[in-house]
């Protein structure tokens, strides 16, 4: 039932990044969401198979990738959208 707390917070995290972020714009709004809770959830569920039930390693681990992975993958997705746009508009000949 404790996932479910891993799920919240991951979904906070990513709002809060899309929202804090620049070129928010360029993704869609719930992607950083539906990716933080994804990778909360999914830690929560990794390190519980593992062995590791309520202790401190499966809240400091939830809490903390779900940041680091969400904020890394809006980040190189940004960048990525960003590049492939300016190839285009060269490669239409768009100012």
């Amino acid at each position: 039932m404790l996932i479910v707390l891993a799920l919240i917070w991951g979904g906070s995290v990513g709002a809060a990044l899309h929202f804090g972020l620049p070129r928010r714009q360029l993704r869609g709004a719930a992607l950083g969401p539906m990716l933080g809770a994804a990778v909360g959830g999914a830690v929560w569920l990794l390190l519980t198979w593992l062995g590791l039930e309520e202790t401190g390693w499966i809240w400091l681990a939830s809490l903390t990738v779900p940041i680091i992975v969400t904020w890394l993958t809006l980040v190189v997705l940004d960048r990525t959208r960003v590049d492939h746009d300016e190839r285009e508009r060269a490669r239409l000949g768009i100012v």
